[in-house]
């Protein structure tokens, strides 16, 4: 990577301690010459599969993650309502009401660039907010002659939606549009119109799981149709799904889709697979 290029590292939904262990350790095990200028995991499910606690905010902050985006889950937790006022690093959707506490956009300065991170929740499927569309056209004509970098976290469930919205956000100035909140990792990493893209970052966290979730709860809960508290599954293997874009001149020039799995025995966690794709454009 040249001097000039800039590296951003995106996890998707870090799914309660499993998640954490698991971004803890990929973060860890990167050479310092492979090292990303900047650093955005999705939090909203960062404690115990719902929400985010402060001694969890403080743990992950403690990893060297820059900023934390967030989703309809980062509400789950109390403690969020004492310190997201004064946070300065995490970003809530931007749809949501302007009396809803905290940011949906906030503006980094690393290795010399701005980077400017927004974050919105989908409307398909999903609690209702106003158009993702609208305020993201509207914050980015604020913003897109000041900074060097925008990056979109689009939390939402339908692939239809992030595909029509991500291509038309690639004629509007964004640089990076990451889908979340489905929690399974899809194949279809590319730069269209110097936008790196990809649908869904995936997520972090068990591997013998049902995105994240104990598996036998989560079977009970289609067996019977009643409401059935979810477990986050056991440590025993966890994953990383993550994307690594690398800019130069303003402009994507390639997207890494990553996919890393781990045994945790114990006080040791051994790498057993590590795929995905690059797309160079």
């Amino acid at each position: 990577m040249s001097d000039n290029q800039f590296k951003v590292l995106f996890f998707g939904d870090i799914t309660g301690r499993p998640g954490r262990l698991a971004v803890r350790s990929y973060l860890s095990s990167i050479k310092p010459e492979d090292k990303p200028d900047f650093v955005i995991a999705n939090v909203e499910n960062a404690s115990h599969g719902f929400g985010l606690t402060k001694k969890n905010y403080d743990e992950l902050l403690s990893y060297g993650i820059d900023c934390f985006t967030s989703g309809n889950h980062i509400w789950d937790k109390k403690d969020i309502f004492e310190y997201i006022a004064d946070d300065k690093v995490l970003v809530r959707p931007l749809n949501y009401p302007e009396q809803t506490p905290g940011t949906g956009c906030r503006i980094f300065e690393k290795s010399g660039k701005k980077i400017a991170v927004l974050n919105v929740l989908g409307q398909v499927f999903m609690p209702p907010v106003n158009s993702p569309l609208e305020v993201l056209i509207q914050k980015i004509e604020e913003i897109r002659t000041w900074v060097d970098y925008i990056l979109v976290d689009f939390h939402g469930e339908a692939t239809a939606e992030k595909i029509a919205i991500g291509r038309y956000l690639s004629e509007h100035g964004i640089t990076f549009f990451a889908g979340t909140h489905t929690h399974v990792q899809t194949a279809d990493e590319k730069i269209v119109n110097g936008m790196a893209y990809i649908t869904d970052a995936g997520f972090c966290g068990s591997i013998n799981s049902v995105i994240g979730m104990d598996y036998e709860t989560s079977i009970k809960r289609f067996l019977t149709a009643l409401p059935v508290r979810y477990e986050v599954a056991s440590a025993d293997e966890i994953q990383v799904n993550a994307v690594e874009v690398v800019f130069d001149a303003g402009f994507a020039v390639s997207i890494k889709r990553i996919n890393v799995c781990y045994k945790n025995a114990g006080d040791d966690i051994v790498l057993l697979s590590e795929t995905g794709g690059v797309y160079e454009g």
